[in-house]
């Protein structure tokens, strides 16, 4: 960039600095955020489709998890990222509604294009949106419906419209069921409310198998095998001791050397080491324990003297492992052998080991109240087993939210035609030229029952004419059905989602259009060697730096 001063140019930012002001920039940072929502746009709902992402290396990965494809694909926009980045925060904050929040987001900067054209000032778009975004909140607050938390149908309905659209469709009974149960059993009750910590739910994949042999296990299961042959396989009325030190002989902390001048010397020394294994297997036997899971190593003779006496014994157990056994069995993790004693064990009805899939594993079960549980994933290919654990993991959020929060909403694209046809008349009481703003605001949360039309192949301008007459005349559970391709009651479908995923979609997706439309100069550097001119979608667009 150079400034002419007396016919002397003035440098002031370095070669090869790109720079975009006022409307241009504005277009291009729209632009950005356009083509993102309109990658991920096609996977919403129960007939969206699938995408296909391959990296670098040629790993595939096959989703249609909105945060999963954003989270994959190689992005160089800024405002793109700015995009992903709600796709994150959504995923972080209520598990579920990804692609309606990026979705929601890429409509807004839509319309609001739409006024810019016009000649209407970014800040009257930015105050209009603040004010129908603010509008918003206060309706849902409205018009969501209070339920009871521990409610086993209702959770079941919101699980299974969150898998609902997944590729284990299929099997949604079965996942709704397992992410209900698990979650309840995870449930801790603080002053009437319930306090759900979905890091105690271990989600265990292993190939093979179908998708109906997926289960919950009422323990843990650690993906480790014995360490010793001769150990038991199978302990049933297990005691189990967590320790998490080597049973290995102590190497001194400074260096030291250690003469020997004579073989008796030689022989006393091994004796006494192995004296030193033979007395903590011992500690451990004494205390009745039967299975013993180790977070570091176990010497071979440590070993020998376990299966001698009987303990089923595990090493180098992962430390987030050893916490949910913990909170599964009721054993406490001991730091020294010395210190353990009877009280430290953990109970399980059964410990054994068994064959998954070709590969050995550790099965804890019949905890007596375990507050960590385990779900064991099974499917064909590794491709099936992630993509159901992608909607596990999203139904068993979705179940967080409505156990915590007791409020669930209407899903089918209901909501937001409530929400649409509200903000429309709120516009009308605001005037001037924000109503524009709240206008188009309300225009482009129909996007979300008009795409799930769109992906259902159903006629879209007649789907949503329909809808809307029917929502206003019939209440507001009325969405788009996209199975029976007419409008219908969601709630009696029982297409339900938890108030928190609509509430944190529209303020993620309302905040970041206003932050986007507030960019009136991008001044981008010269890309330095090695960064590639853009991902997926390849080249500049417009001249900016490649778009993704």
């Amino acid at each position: 960039m150079m400034v002419g001063q007396g016919g002397q140019p003035v440098v002031i930012l370095p070669e090869g600095t790109q720079r975009y002001v006022g409307r241009d920039a504005q277009r291009l940072n729209i632009l950005a955020a356009r083509v993102i929502a309109e990658t991920v746009r096609t996977t919403l709902g129960p007939k969206g489709m699938d995408k296909m992402l391959v990296d670098s290396l040629g790993d595939i990965v096959i989703t249609n998890d909105g945060a999963t494809i954003l989270e994959q694909i190689d992005v160089q926009h800024p405002a793109a990222k700015m995009i992903i980045e709600i796709a994150k925060t959504q995923d972080k904050e209520a598990g579920d509604g990804t692609t309606s929040a990026v979705v929601i987001a890429g409509e807004l900067l839509a319309k609001a294009e739409e006024l810019l054209d016009q000649n209407i000032h970014p800040s009257i778009i930015i105050k209009g949106y603040t004010l129908a975004a603010e509008k918003a909140q206060e309706i849902i607050d409205k018009i969501a419906i209070s339920v009871e938390p521990d409610n086993e149908e209702t959770l079941t309905k919101i699980a299974s419209t969150s898998v609902t659209g997944k590729n284990a469709e299929s099997h949604k009974e079965l996942l709704a069921k397992l992410a209900v149960n698990a979650v309840k059993q995870v449930a801790e009750k603080l002053d009437s409310k319930y306090v759900v910590d979905i890091d105690n739910i271990k989600l265990e994949k292993k190939e093979g198998g179908s998708v109906k042999d997926t289960q919950l296990i009422r323990g843990v299961v650690i993906d480790k095998e014995r360490v010793h042959p001769r150990m038991p396989k199978k302990i049933e009325g297990a005691k189990i001791a967590l320790i998490n030190e080597a049973l290995e002989v102590k190497k001194t902390e400074t260096d030291a050397k250690i003469n020997i001048t004579s073989p008796d010397q030689l022989y006393a020394f091994l004796e006494q080491e192995e004296k030193m294994l033979q007395e903590m297997v011992e500690q451990v036997a004494a205390t009745g324990a039967n299975v013993l899971f180790c977070q570091k190593g176990i010497d071979d003779l440590a070993q020998h003297y376990l299966a001698k006496a009987g303990i089923l014994a595990v090493r180098r157990v992962k430390k987030s492992d050893m916490e949910k056994l913990a909170k599964a069995t009721g054993a406490k993790i001991v730091t020294n052998v010395k210190d353990l004693t009877s009280e430290d064990l953990g109970y399980a009805e059964l410990v054994e080991e068994r064959k998954v899939a070709g590969e050995n594993m550790i099965f804890v079960e019949g905890c007596k109240n375990p507050k960590a549980v385990t779900i064991l994933i099974r499917g064909g290919t590794e491709h099936v087993v992630d993509e159901v654990e992608r909607a596990l993991e999203d139904a068993i959020k979705v179940v967080k939210d409505v156990m915590e929060d007791g409020a669930i909403l209407p899903g089918g694209g209901a909501t937001e035609l409530e929400l649409s046809i509200k903000i429309d008349e709120f516009a009308k009481q605001v005037g001037g030229k924000e109503q524009l703003a709240i206008e188009s605001f309300a225009e482009a949360l129909k996007i979300i029952p008009k795409t799930l039309a769109e992906n259902a192949g159903l006629d879209t301008i007649d789907v949503l004419v329909k809808a809307i007459s029917e929502h206003k005349n019939k209440g507001k559970a009325i969405g788009v059905d996209v199975f029976g391709g007419e409008p219908a009651d969601m709630i009696e479908r029982g297409v339900i989602e938890p108030a928190r995923v609509k509430r944190q979609a529209i303020k993620s997706a309302s905040e970041v259009a206003i932050m986007i439309l507030r960019i009136d100069d991008v001044i981008a550097a010269k890309l330095s060697k090695g960064e590639g001119k853009g991902g997926e979608m390849g080249g500049g667009m417009g001249g900016m730096p490649g778009m993704m």
